[in-house]
């Protein structure tokens, strides 16, 4: 994004586009620690993007289970940040510029995964996400210093927001930050559940992993803890065992209709509770938002939440031990005049705001403003 420079904290985006899963020959990468952990040079060479492949994605038509077409994901959220700027990052909802705020965002570009291979594309995006992790910081300085003592290399590192994109391309970043930091928490911002063992047909391990299927395969692997959450479910089910198995992944979940019933601050009270002091990721599906509001997405579910409700949960999460984030399964070839590519910029940017933030922020009252209560 040439505007939105940078889409993570300290040191960048590793965007991807789609993904499969382990095959054979082509086992991820599971070192003990950063230091045994191969780069992109070292295994891969220097980076050279495949052509006419804007967002490090591959054909993906593998990964999803219903439309194609995310690996345009981070060409479409970078067209949608055109209008956004440091120069103008202040925002009255947050109180802060991010890109005044003490880190230095810097823009990182897209992962150049193979179009061919799921298996390679699921590791080259972890090897990725390893070198970003291991490069010092790029501000100098501290800036978050529990960081430092959540890690098992008490280092302070990187916080990368990651632009999709398939949703499988989180099962290798949680592949990653576990080298770092263990198991951790997820806060799963979506209107499907994403934690099915694998759908019918699926005879190899490779066909088992999808967006679908990522949250069950990284449970098997000990990537998540069972203090994660769900937030906007809406999805249909074959029936309540989908949500027994859902609760043996680790997940607690929020429905979209929890909104109506309780109010954005029980959610945000909720998903606080919930994953507590432990180390946080944030994974977004635009498809959270209903399809009036984000209709570029490839499982597009009636009933979601509004954009602002959204942004407003976003911001009662600050101060939580975020170490990254992501906004995935933006479809450019369904939205309209760019509205989804758009929401998921200013998503990204409420990421932003949050990693800098060390509490939620305060209501700006301005003149003649009613005073509300906070949330």
């Amino acid at each position: 994004m040439k505007h939105l420079q940078a889409l993570a904290f300290c040191v960048a985006i590793a965007s991807a586009a789609a993904a499969g899963s382990e095959s054979g020959h082509q086992q991820p990468l599971h070192a003990s620690s950063l230091k045994e952990t191969e780069t992109w040079l070292s295994k891969y060479g220097k980076q050279i993007d495949q052509p006419f492949l804007w967002t490090t994605g591959f054909l993906a038509r593998r990964a999803p289970s219903f439309r194609p077409g995310a690996r345009f994901g981070p060409y479409a959220i970078r067209s949608g940040s055109r209008r956004q700027r440091p120069t103008r990052g202040y925002t009255l909802a947050w109180g802060n510029n991010p890109y005044e705020s003490g880190p230095k965002i810097l823009d990182c570009g897209d992962v150049p995964t193979s179009p061919f291979d799921n298996a390679l594309a699921v590791d080259q995006i972890e090897v990725a996400y390893n070198t970003l992790l291991a490069r010092p910081l790029a501000s100098g300085s501290s800036l978050w210093s529990g960081g430092a003592v959540l890690a098992k290399d008490s280092r302070e590192h990187p916080r990368i927001v990651s632009l999709g994109g398939d949703h499988t391309i989180v099962l290798p970043i949680l592949r990653a930050l576990n080298k770092v930091y263990g198991t951790i928490s997820v806060i799963h911002f979506d209107a499907h559940l994403d934690t099915w063992n694998g759908y019918a047909g699926s005879v190899t391990d490779q066909s088992r992993i999808t967006h679908g299927t990522f949250f069950s395969k990284a449970k098997e692997e000990d990537l998540i803890a069972n203090s994660s959450i769900h937030a906007g479910i809406r999805c249909k089910l074959e029936g309540l065992g989908d949500l027994v198995n859902d609760e043996s992944v680790g997940f607690h979940l929020i429905t979209s209709d929890d909104i109506d019933d309780y109010g954005v601050a029980s959610i945000i009270e909720r998903i606080r509770k919930r994953v507590g002091d432990t180390p946080v990721y944030l994974s977004l599906d635009i498809d959270v938002l209903d399809p009036s509001q984000a209709p570029g997405t490839g499982t597009p579910e009636a009933g979601g939440w509004t954009s602002r409700e959204v942004k407003r949960i976003i911001r009662g999460l600050a101060g939580l031990n975020f170490v990254g984030a992501d906004v995935v399964e933006v479809a450019p070839a369904y939205d309209h005049a760019e509205i989804t590519g758009t929401a998921a910029a200013d998503i990204v940017h409420d990421f932003l705001s949050m990693f800098v933030s060390s509490k939620p922020p305060k209501t700006v009252v301005l003149p003649g403003a009613r005073p509300r209560d906070e949330l």
